[in-house]
């Protein structure tokens, strides 16, 4: 008896023990797969794009029905711009290497003049205090330049470090593109956004970091960027009242700290599973930016703790995508490209939820692919384009995508000769 008990429990243990190993090799081999990378990037962003889509409907439906008559409104108009911006998407991913490398200079021109226009002709529309938006006439033709130049900096930026991968060691080379990035920062801050311009200097100081510059000058431009934030700080009086109200969470509940209490009301009362999709309070009137800024307040409420947790683990997995695609890149360009995408996406994310839970004062930045508005949208789906193609540009998932394509060259070849 006590030998039967002994092989019967020495086979369970074997059974479990070859189950855990022929998960392991199973997942090892999804891992190793030459497309991984890519249909990972695929996959959440398709998730965040639908998700983004449910809580921008339900999120806008009262101010929408209130303002525009029709609860739908902003719905509708995010459908569209997905559209546009899956197809922009796809046909970015397509694209090879040296044609984006074309496409950089050009875009970073036609970046810096929008920006520029925004700023200096009639053309800048000021909303919320920020002239950020350009607009050439209807209301459908406004959108922000400053999104578009965030993609225009990370393609250039790329091409300008990976041509000069041998010679950065001389401090010169780098003056080009940290110059390229000053004048479009500044040109953010000059617009009033100083949310937008912290999240494109840290992206612009993580690409930096990717392509191995020197720490003495990065410690110069951390330098640089803390006086420039104390500087904006003393201009405008108004940020000091955002940090005061930071870190006084119990001064002026009413007034400077009324929209954090009511983010952390929102998220609170949602609990483990939220309240329903459509059925948030918060957003008939208490929390302004509902559908924008604190689109993730709305969205705790709505589907709960699970919901927001399974968000920020899309932004996360998003993130391991993007650094696997840097890592096993062949070309510095795509390495650098894929690491500036990672970098936007990863800090933007992270300033949106850091402020809805109150873990930073108010920045007034969107939460990526999520957030209403066309603009970044079409951005946020044209970086993950960009992605893509990374990943699809990755040495072992070249072979296997050409090797695919002559598999039919092949078989037509044989079919003729029979």
């Amino acid at each position: 008896m006590t030998s039967a008990t002994s092989d019967s429990g020495v086979v369970g243990v074997d059974d479990r023990s070859e189950k855990t190993s022929s998960r392991t090799t199973a997942i090892r081999a999804a891992l190793d797969h030459p497309m991984f990378d890519y249909h990972l990037v695929v996959v959440i962003s398709v998730i965040l794009l639908c998700l983004g889509l449910l809580m921008v409907i339900s999120s806008s439906s009262v101010i929408a029905g209130a303002d525009m008559d029709d609860p739908y409104y902003f719905g509708k108009r995010q459908i569209i711009f997905a559209v546009i911006g899956v197809a922009m998407a796809w046909g970015f991913s397509l694209l090879p290497e040296k044609m984006l490398r074309g496409l950089a200079r050009p875009a970073l021109f036609l970046a810096v003049l929008l920006m520029l226009l925004t700023v200096a002709t009639p053309l800048g529309v000021d909303i919320a205090g920020n002239r950020n938006w350009m607009s050439f006439g209807p209301t459908w033709t406004q959108f922000q330049p400053s999104e578009f130049a965030k993609l225009a900096i990370i393609v250039w930026g790329a091409k300008n470090l990976s041509d000069k991968a041998k010679r950065l060691n001389d401090m010169r080379e780098w003056f080009l593109y940290i110059l390229a990035s000053f004048v479009i920062i500044g040109l953010v801050v000059v617009q009033k956004d100083q949310g937008t311009a912290m999240v494109m200097a840290a992206m612009v100081i993580l690409v930096l970091v990717a392509a191995g510059t020197p720490w003495r000058l990065l410690l110069g431009l951390a330098g640089v960027a803390v006086v420039g934030v104390v500087a904006l700080i003393i201009i405008q009086p108004y940020r000091m009242d955002r940090i005061w109200a930071f870190l006084n969470p119990n001064a002026d509940p009413y007034g400077l700290n009324l929209q954090a209490r009511r983010s952390l009301y929102a998220l609170a009362s949602g609990g483990w599973f939220g309240r329903g999709l459509g059925s948030s309070r918060q957003k008939w009137g208490l929390l302004a930016e509902g559908h924008t800024d604190y689109i993730f307040s709305i969205l705790g409420e709505e589907l709960g703790l699970l919901g927001t947790l399974t968000v920020i683990a899309l932004f996360l997995g998003l993130a391991y995508a993007g650094i696997r695609i840097a890592a096993r890149s062949a070309s510095s360009f795509s390495r650098l490209m894929a690491v500036g995408v990672v970098a936007w996406f990863s800090v933007q994310a992270f300033v949106n939820i850091a402020v809805a839970i109150r873990l930073i004062p108010v920045m007034g930045v969107t939460l990526p692919m999520i957030s209403y508005g066309g603009s970044s949208l079409i951005a946020n789906l044209l970086a993950l384009g960009l992605l893509a193609g990374c990943a699809r540009r990755e040495p072992e998932a070249r072979a296997l995508l050409t090797s695919r394509q002559r598999k039919p060259r092949v078989s037509s070849i044989v079919r003729e000769k029979a």
